[in-house]
């Protein structure tokens, strides 16, 4: 393989640990995203939502964005991610870092309309913070799932990394010649 090329390549075992840590990271949001749930069995906003589960929704939220925005963080101090693949990964860790946290916003967002809901007396308003609750926690349960479909992705464009790195391995190695000397400034090459 040629030395160059070589440079552009994620060591397996680095690949694997973040893969690994990728893989927990998207089950957490996507498993947040599909447990945190507002309406009842039958698909009706409670007539008591609970403010405190609510709010617990935003603080395991902003929990998941921090962790989130640590992995992306680590990688990019690490120098894989100046290598091509590399450079795929970060971009769609960066998404899932963005993803993530918009989310704990919509959570405590969430929570307030579901407190101004408990505190209301006329029906057009509660109507209206009901509404508003529904959508705003749905928003936050999508940008869990757009940050687990984002941390998925870049934990398959790894795999795909690893993929061709075993692939070249199992290829005949040629030798290559060294690379001709640079010209020499201000003559001719002898």
């Amino acid at each position: 393989m040629r030395p160059d090329f070589e440079r552009e390549l994620i060591p397996g075992d680095d690949a694997l640990h973040l893969i690994g840590a990728l893989n927990v990271m998207k089950d957490k949001t996507h498993n947040a995203a599909h447990q945190w749930e507002l309406l009842d069995e039958d698909g009706h906003v409670p007539a008591s939502p609970s403010y405190t589960v609510l709010l617990q929704h935003a603080t395991n939220a902003q929990d998941l964005s921090r962790e989130v925005l640590r992995l992306t963080a680590e990688f990019a101090r690490s120098p894989h991610h100046a290598t091509h693949a590399g450079s795929a990964v970060l971009t769609k860790l960066a998404w899932a870092t963005t993803a993530s946290s918009h989310a704990p916003p919509h959570f405590a967002q969430t929570a307030e309309y579901a407190l101004s809901l408990l505190r209301s007396t006329d029906q057009a308003d509660r109507q209206y913070f009901s509404n508003n609750m529904v959508h705003v926690h749905a928003t936050g349960r999508a940008y869990l799932r757009r940050a687990s479909e984002a941390l998925r992705d870049a934990a398959e464009e790894l795999g795909s990394h690893l993929g061709v790195q075993r692939f070249l391995a199992q290829l005949p190695r040629h030798e290559y010649p060294p690379a001709p000397p640079p010209p020499r400034p201000g003559g001719r090459p002898r």
